[in-house]
């Protein structure tokens, strides 16, 4: 069994990433956060922000405060007084995207970003106590309660709208709505959890299968199935569990299961980007984050039933630093690999930050209770 690199994982976080994204992903002259950052480090010449990587951004940072990276809570508060400021809209919505310099380019009322607002600001109040945050937190969920309930259960994608419907804005208003309750205690947040579980249970994952996008009866639409979403609602179901008691090991174990057995190429470990259905290969190709979300699912499971997670771990980790990061500077990474194993990308989004940190915080949680193994 191969070691879990713990201490590299920690040294890349607390050494590497939060210090250099400090510096080099903060836009301290329109404010906000920077979308991506080129090779050499800065900024490219993007000329847009998107609010769910501000939103992340402040999760990151106010993550990081909360374990004792001092710096983090003065990142947290700066991203969260420009989210606030600039991407409020005055029907209690949030913008999609803002430009460069801060001005609404699309006023789109979306389900993902709305999500990732709960989740910044759940994170904000946990680390701060801003009572702002709590209530911001506490309304968008109402909007989306009141204005964005769609029929057959679940929500609408957007406003205006689309009428496709889609899991994957589901999934993170799960995770938003878990970090919701633990931060202030409000039953609204894992009423919707529950909600939205049950919505995975009956409409979002067959028998073996996790399905992306839907029509308005929740026949699916074509498009293949994503490894990565199989493993990260692995870990939103733990998660759930958790703090509910409600039993969903189940669920969890066979969506990781199928991701596991189809989506991870066996001799590299990269967890592929797409799957048809029936498990065979649509995209070879993997982006970094499917991989993170391989290692929370391990650690998911570790919690629920025991099963050992440094098989997953270990293989994983060693990926990120031998594939994604390597030749990079410390902090970055290439973003994605075709199925060759050549890279495919140049610059490094800020939305990734959340997907290592979550990845690696979460490895490193647990660091205890997996040296006992």
């Amino acid at each position: 069994m191969s070691s879990v690199p713990f201490a590299a994982a920690r040294a890349w976080l607390f050494d590497a990433a939060l210090p250099f994204w400090a510096e080099r992903g903060v836009d301290r002259i329109d404010g906000g956060f920077y979308e991506e950052l080129g090779a050499d480090g800065r900024p490219t010449d993007c000329d847009f922000k998107r609010v769910r990587v501000i939103c992340r951004q402040i999760y990151v940072f106010s993550h990081a405060a909360s374990l004792g990276w001092a710096p983090g809570a003065a990142i947290s508060e700066w991203g969260y007084k420009y989210l606030v400021t600039q991407a409020r809209l005055r029907d209690g919505g949030w913008a999609r995207k803002l430009t460069r310099r801060g001005a609404v380019a699309d006023a789109t009322v979306d389900l993902y970003e709305l999500a990732f607002v709960i989740f910044a600001m759940a994170w904000r109040f946990r680390v701060s106590g801003d009572q702002e945050a709590r209530t911001h937190a506490i309304e968008t969920l109402s909007f989306i309660r009141d204005r964005m309930r769609a029929p057959n259960g679940g929500f609408w994608h957007t406003l205006p709208l689309t009428f496709i419907r889609s899991q994957n804005p589901h999934m993170h208003l799960a995770e938003a709505c878990l970090a919701g309750f633990e931060a202030t205690g409000e039953e609204v947040f894992l009423d919707t959890a529950r909600e939205i579980v049950q919505l995975f249970a009956t409409r979002f994952f067959d028998p073996r299968t996790l399905g992306e996008r839907f029509d308005q009866t929740w026949e699916r639409v074509g498009g293949g199935v994503e490894p990565g979403h199989h493993f990260e609602w692995t870990w939103i179901l733990a998660h759930y569990q958790r703090l509910t008691g409600d039993t969903v090991a189940s669920l969890a174990a066979r969506s990781s299961d199928f991701a596991e057995r189809h989506g991870v190429d066996p001799e590299t470990r990269a967890v592929y980007d797409a799957l048809n259905e029936d498990g065979s290969v649509l995209r070879s190709s993997s982006r970094l984050w499917p991989n993170t979300e391989r290692m929370k699912a391990a650690l998911g499971l570790f919690e629920l039933d025991g099963r050992d997670p440094r098989g997953a771990l270990a293989s994983s980790t060693d990926l990120i630093f031998g594939r994604y990061f390597a030749g990079n500077i410390p902090g970055l990474w290439t973003d994605q690999f075709d199925g060759d194993g050549k890279p495919m990308t140049t610059t490094t989004p800020a939305s990734c930050v959340y997907h290592l940190f979550m990845a690696f915080s979460e490895m490193l949680r647990l660091e205890t209770q997996i040296a006992k193994l």
